[in-house]
C-alpha cells in the first residue's frame, strides 16, 4: 500500500446538530461524483444511519471512524478503503468538539479528533438563521479553539435574503475565514426524521431525487472547486486489519427492521473469508440452514413488531438453528430473539423466545452512549474475558431479563450500566452495537 497515493480529504462539521450538515454532506458527495471524482465517504463517530445515505450518494460504502472505540490499527485498516478514490469526505457527529469526558483508545470521540488524526481540514456548516454578523464570532471561536485543527472555511446555511447574506459575509471578512458559499433557506431540503434521528435510507420515499436536488442546490450556491482545492491529509503511518469474522457462513438479517450493522465489521467478515448470507425476517425468509451463525443486527423491530410476530417461517427457522448453532442479536435484534416486545401503543407482541428478554417502548427511556463490555460468557467470535467496545442507542425499557448476564458493561466514564446482555444455550444478545474488540 505504501506506493499508492492516499487521497486528500475534508471533514464536514458544524457547531451543533440540526444545522443542515447532512443535507450539505449528501449534496457535496453527489456534486463531486458528478464532476467525475471517485469520492470515498466516511462518518466520524458511532452513527448507524448516515453511512447508508453516503453510499447512496457516491456508490461507495461509507465507513465509521471513531477515536474512542477504535485503536490506530483499526482506523488505519478502515481508511485503507479509500485507496482508488480521488478525495475523502467525512461527516462529523454532533458539534465539532463534542465527545465524552474520559479518553478512550485514541481520544474522546469528537469529530475534531478524527479530522486531526487524518489531517483533514474542516468545512464548518453554520446555521445563520436569526443572526448576521454575530455568526462570525461563532466561526472564529471554532477556528481558534484548537490551533492544531485546520478550518478550511465555512458554508453559511439557511440564509434568509440577499441582505442577510451580505451582512453575514461582512462579519466573516473580519475573521479571515473563507466563505465557500451561502445556502438560502429552503424547507423542502430537510430529511425526514424519526426518534433515532433520520429515517433509514431504504425508507426514504424518493432518495435519489432528493440527493440530486441537494447536489444541484450546492452547485448553484457553493464554490465546489474551492472546497475541492482545500482537501488535504495523509495516509495512516501504521498498517491495520479489520475485525475477523465470527464464523465462516453467517446468515445476516437485512431489511427495514434490521439494518444497523457497522460497515467495517461486514467488510472485515468478507475480507476474512466469511460468506454472508442475507435474509429478510420481514419477508418471512428463513435463515440459511447451512449457516454456522445467525446474526440479527439492530434496527427498528418496534415499528414492525406485529409483522415479525406472525413471520412463522422466520421464527421457526431461527428456533431450529438455535437448537444446535449460535444466534446473536444486537439491540433490535436482541429484542427480537427475546420473549416479548411491547410497542409504543402498549400492545405486547410475542417474539422468538430464544431468550427471556421482554422490552417495552410504551414508556420511552433514552439510552445513548459508548459502552465497554467485559464478557462473562462466550459470544460468537469472542471468548469469555474479552473486552469489547461498542455503542448503545435506543428508547426501550427492560421489563424482564431472566437469563445469564453476558457481560459486565460500563459507559465511557466507567459507570456500570444494567444492560448486560444475555446468554441462554447457543443464543446471545447485547443492547450495544459492537465496534471492536480490544484484542484487535
Amino acid at each position: 500500500m505504501a506506493d499508492v497515493t492516499f487521497p486528500p480529504g475534508l471533514l464536514v462539521s458544524a457547531p451543533a446538530s440540526g444545522t443542515g450538515k447532512t443535507t450539505v454532506m449528501l449534496g457535496l458527495l453527489r456534486a463531486l461524483a458528478q464532476d467525475g471524482l471517485t469520492v470515498q465517504p466516511f462518518k466520524s463517530g458511532p452513527d448507524y444511519i448516515d453511512p447508508a445515505f453516503h453510499h447512496a450518494a457516491t456508490g461507495r460504502a461509507s465507513f465509521n471512524l471513531d477515536t474512542w472505540a477504535m485503536d490506530d490499527n483499526l482506523r488505519a485498516a478502515i481508511t485503507e478503503r479509500a485507496h482508488g478514490a480521488d478525495i475523502c469526505v467525512a461527516e462529523g457527529s454532533m458539534g465539532l468538539f463534542d465527545g465524552v469526558a474520559t479518553r478512550g483508545r485514541g481520544g474522546h470521540g469528537s469529530s475534531a479528533e478524527t479530522a486531526k488524526t487524518m489531517g483533514w481540514p474542516v468545512v464548518l456548516v453554520l446555521d445563520v438563521g436569526g443572526q448576521a454578523q454575530s455568526a462570525a464570532a461563532t466561526a472564529l471561536g471554532f477556528a481558534q479553539y484548537d490551533p492544531e485543527l485546520p478550518v478550511a472555511g465555512v458554508i453559511l446555511n439557511r440564509v434568509a435574503s440577499p441582505r442577510h447574506e451580505r451582512l453575514t459575509r461582512l462579519g466573516m471578512e473580519r475573521t479571515g475565514l473563507r466563505v465557500f458559499g451561502a445556502l438560502p433557506r429552503r424547507g423542502d431540503l430537510a430529511l425526514p426524521e424519526r426518534h433515532l434521528g433520520l429515517v433509514q435510507a431504504v425508507e426514504h420515499p424518493d432518495l435519489e431525487s432528493a440527493i440530486a436536488g441537494y447536489a444541484a442546490f450546492l452547485r448553484a450556491h457553493v464554490d465546489l472547486a474551492a472546497i475541492r482545492a482545500a482537501a488535504a491529509g495523509h495516509m495512516p503511518d501504521t498498517a491495520g486489519r479489520l475485525p475477523a469474522p465470527p464464523a465462516q457462513r453467517i446468515a445476516l438479517a437485512q431489511d427495514a427492521a434490521f439494518s444497523f450493522a457497522y460497515p467495517h465489521l461486514l467488510e472485515g467478515w468478507r475480507t476474512g473469508g466469511a460468506e454472508i448470507l442475507p435474509f429478510s425476517p420481514l419477508a418471512d425468509e428463513v435463515p440459511d440452514p447451512t449457516a454456522d451463525l445467525v446474526w440479527l443486527p439492530g434496527g427498528y423491530p418496534e415499528l414492525h413488531a406485529g409483522k415479525l410476530a406472525t413471520a412463522a417461517g422466520f421464527l421457526s427457522g431461527l428456533r431450529r438453528h438455535a437448537n444446535t448453532k449460535p444466534v446473536h442479536g444486537e439491540c433490535g435484534g436482541y429484542m427480537t430473539i427475546g420473549r416479548g416486545l411491547v410497542d409504543k401503543d402498549g400492545i405486547r407482541h410475542k417474539m422468538a423466545g430464544l431468550l427471556g428478554l421482554v422490552t417495552s417502548y410504551e414508556t420511552r427511556k433514552f439510552h445513548l452512549g459508548y459502552r465497554r463490555a467485559i464478557l462473562q460468557e462466550d459470544m460468537p467470535g469472542h471468548p469469555a474475558g474479552t473486552a469489547l467496545r461498542g455503542h448503545e442507542f435506543h428508547y426501550s425499557t427492560i421489563l424482564d431479563q431472566p437469563d445469564t448476564p453476558l457481560a459486565t458493561v460500563s459507559d465511557a466514564n466507567g459507570n456500570t450500566v444494567p444492560e448486560t446482555g444475555s446468554r441462554r444455550g447457543h443464543v446471545t444478545g447485547t443492547f450495544f452495537h459492537l465496534i471492536a474488540g480490544e484484542d484487535g
